[in-house]
């Protein structure tokens, strides 16, 4: 009788050490990889007295690529997005992101909603998508980012603006 009994203390401390990994397990699991080329915009001269800038400018559909991957059955995964001065940016000039395609996957039942409009960038994260895994590990390829800026003027004194744009992932 004795010997069921330990093997019965054995086999609850299994369990409780299989859970304990499990649940830890999500929070390290989502990955994002950013890739993509600097976006370096050069702003025609104004030639004529009384005329503006264009204001408003867009990089390339591809600008950005992602790669993003939310294990596990029912999760999830919230992109999130913010800039960085790096090292002087002016706070009239607009730095905004959309999300211009779904990228490519194989999980049929997994989502990617949010984001295909223009969203200001600001210095603090704001959501800019997410995916949501139904059954299976959402694992998504070359998901399009688009910069736009705006606020271009010639109020704005003259010199070199750099910022850096940061994407980070977090659950919902």
């Amino acid at each position: 009788m004795n010997l069921n009994i330990a093997k019965l203390n054995i086999k609850r401390s299994a369990i409780i050490f299989s859970t304990f990994i499990t649940c830890l397990y999500p929070i390290h699991a989502q990955t994002l990889t950013v890739t993509g080329t600097n976006w370096v915009l050069s702003i025609p001269s104004i030639t004529e007295a009384g005329t503006n800038y264009a204001g408003t400018y867009e990089s390339a559909t591809n600008q950005v690529i992602l790669t993003v991957s939310v294990p596990l059955l029912l999760g999830n995964g919230k992109i999130s997005v913010h800039y960085e001065p790096n090292p002087i940016w002016n706070a009239s000039l607009v730095l905004s992101a959309k999300r211009t395609n779904n990228g490519n996957t194989v999980c049929a039942l997994c989502t990617i909603t949010g984001g295909t409009t223009y969203q200001t960038v600001t210095q603090t994260d704001i959501e800019l998508f997410r995916i949501q895994a139904i059954l299976a590990l959402a694992s998504y390829t070359g998901i399009n980012i688009q910069l736009q800026l705006s606020g271009v003027s010639v109020t704005i004194p003259a010199t070199t603006y750099n910022s850096k744009v940061v994407f980070t992932i977090s659950a919902i």
